[in-house]
């Protein structure tokens, strides 16, 4: 592994340390601990996601496997979103928060994509990259959707949610019309 790409992952896992030492510091219990350091960890992965996003975006039409920074972008995303699931895990055991299946599944869908793809995206056609970028975005949307209309355990809704809706269609539109300009000059 070169230097670059373990710089990058040692500062992801700093961060998320950081996260985690704040909420500690910050909640009176482990609890909402958890509670926080899942929330925040989420909107550090959704900023890495769309940061992702971008490099697949504008550094079309050269491909994935050419694209090293893409590639070490897309491993930071997957190593950051499995920490968050960790922090998400635990919010959900210590503070029995039911479990939705329908919200289950589609979200197990998003992380097996997402901790895939560093392995596998560089192999696959445009379409099936699109498919990855924009199911992400989709769930990462619903997610912030959720917490807008307050339907979320432990959270109430706050501009930040709004904020991150109205950025996730942005970016897909503004992401999307430069992939589709690269695609069709090609």
């Amino acid at each position: 592994m070169k230097d670059s790409i373990k710089k990058l992952l040692f500062f992801g896992v700093l961060v998320e340390l950081g996260i985690f030492l704040v909420c500690y510091l910050q909640q009176p219990s482990i609890e909402e601990t958890f509670r926080h350091a899942a929330r925040y960890s989420g909107r550090l992965s959704a900023f890495v996601f769309l940061a992702t996003f971008y490099l697949f975006a504008f550094g079309r039409p050269k491909p994935i496997k050419e694209n090293t920074k893409l590639k070490n972008w897309l491993l930071l995303f997957a190593m950051v979103h499995v920490i968050h699931f960790g922090f998400l895990a635990t919010n959900v055991v210590l503070n029995n928060i039911p479990i939705v299946p329908v919200k289950l599944t589609g979200g197990t869908l998003a992380y097996l994509m997402i901790v895939l793809a560093p392995l596998v995206l560089h192999k696959l056609k445009l379409g099936w990259q699109l498919l990855y970028f924009y199911y992400v975005s989709l769930v990462m949307f619903v997610t912030y959707l959720s917490r807008a209309k307050g339907d979320f355990e432990g959270a109430e809704p706050f501009w930040f949610h709004y904020m991150m809706l109205a950025i996730i269609v942005l970016s897909g539109v503004i992401f999307g019309w430069r992939i589709w300009k690269y695609s069709v000059k090609s």
